[in-house]
């Protein structure tokens, strides 16, 4: 009772009665993500305790809408409490150790004082960077819809498992919905209004959408006259779409200004007879080994933290290196993880992501073996070590050329 007598602020929300459960779930949200608090039932707005008819039931319905209105499930915390007058109060207590939280229809919710509204799109982000980053993958993109769904991508690659996961009979309808949320884990809310998650719109999402919806997903693509960012530029380009898109514009730019190799030839073109190559008037095209750069683009687009906000995904071309730069919270992750990621120990951010983006059925074929691969394959190909960093939010990993 001393905490109802201060009324209503940040931590306590008062409610009459138990009425419209999905109010009543948004509120929880707000308090969840904002910094946990306490809804009491049975106390007007005016601090009079009026009393629940029937404890039991509210009890009840607050366990099912924490179990099932909110995502990810909240552990309710219920007391009931009868006074000697007859009447009694239901109190929740709401923890949001686990935030963020959404309600089911993938909205997330913040409290100021005693009102809560919706997040906007920087209060979310700031959450996200305060959660671990590996739920990120997860989150509904606000905004989007199946119609943001390249159909025959997702369909392409879901009738590759015909046989085994895909039957044709239960899913003849095409119900892309249905099957983004119940079978791939790529949606969240009500079928009547799916949303695709982030790692959803990424791997299927129509290019246009994408660059819309996830501004931050596009990569930075530079090509510099020398060996550094302060060497004249050539080109920039701003390469946008799914993962699917990115990938082949990334590795079409590297083709525009490199050479890539299944295996190191006797002699690499460019040079004349009785002249090195190092005496040329005019820089020749580097070389490197295509599985060692097809596998450095891979990893960036599947391994990066799009949590964070202001840190973009740069791919630098220079004369004897390619430079790539990838957001990656360095918070928790060096020293000890720059060693064990080059004995091929994972630390994915996006497990689900980079799964599905690997699979033989996303239309890739992509190389196999990670950073242990990469750095083995460029190191005999050019006879230089890959080096890795890690500093400042970014990820960054430069081969050397031949």
């Amino acid at each position: 009772m001393r905490l109802v007598r201060g009324g209503e602020d940040t931590f306590l929300e008062l409610k009459v009665k138990l009425s419209n459960t999905e109010k009543i779930a948004q509120e929880i949200v707000a308090l969840a993500n904002t910094a946990g608090g306490v809804i009491v039932f049975g106390v007007s707005d005016q601090l009079r305790v009026e009393g629940v008819d029937d404890p039991e039931t509210v009890q009840e319905e607050l366990a099912r809408i924490c179990r099932e209105e909110i995502e990810p499930p909240l552990v309710p915390l219920i007391d009931r409490i009868a006074f000697d007058n007859g009447r009694r109060i239901v109190a929740l207590e709401v923890d949001g150790r686990r935030r963020p939280y959404r309600t089911r229809d993938g909205r997330f919710y913040l409290r100021f004082g005693s009102e809560k509204r919706e997040a906007s799109r920087e209060e979310l982000s700031a959450l996200m960077d305060e959660a671990r980053p590996l739920g990120y993958e997860n989150v509904p993109v606000i905004g989007a819809s199946v119609a943001d769904i390249d159909e025959a991508h997702l369909w392409s690659f879901v009738r590759e498992f015909e046989g085994d996961a895909f039957e044709e009979a239960a899913l003849a309808d095409y119900p892309t919905g249905e099957v983004l949320k119940r079978d791939l884990l790529l949606a969240a809310g009500n079928m009547g209004e799916v949303v695709p998650t982030v790692a959803g719109l990424l791997l299927f999402g129509s290019d246009e959408r994408v660059a819309q919806l996830l501004p931050r997903s596009a990569i930075i693509a530079a090509r510099y006259a020398g060996d550094t960012t302060h060497a004249p530029l050539v080109e920039t380009v701003q390469l946008t779409g799914n993962l699917h898109t990115l990938y082949e514009s990334a590795l079409r730019f590297v083709e525009r200004y490199c050479d890539l190799w299944e295996t190191r030839p006797r002699k690499f073109p460019g040079g004349v007879e009785g002249e090195g190559i190092d005496d040329a008037p005019i820089a020749a095209r580097a070389n490197y080994q295509r599985d060692a750069v097809r596998e450095s683009l891979a990893n960036a687009l599947a391994h990066r933290d799009l949590a964070l906000r202001d840190v973009s995904t740069r791919l630098h071309v220079f004369d004897h290196a390619i430079e790539i730069i990838n957001p990656r919270r360095s918070a928790g992750f060096v020293p000890p993880a720059q060693r064990a990621i080059r004995y091929g120990v994972p630390m994915r951010l996006s497990p689900q992501l980079a799964a599905l983006f690997s699979s033989h059925a996303y239309g890739l074929k992509l190389p196999h073996g990670g950073l242990p691969m990469l750095s083995r394959q460029s190191r005999l190909f050019s006879g230089k070590r890959a080096d890795v960093h890690a500093f400042n939010d970014e990820f960054r990993l430069r081969l050397h050329g031949a």
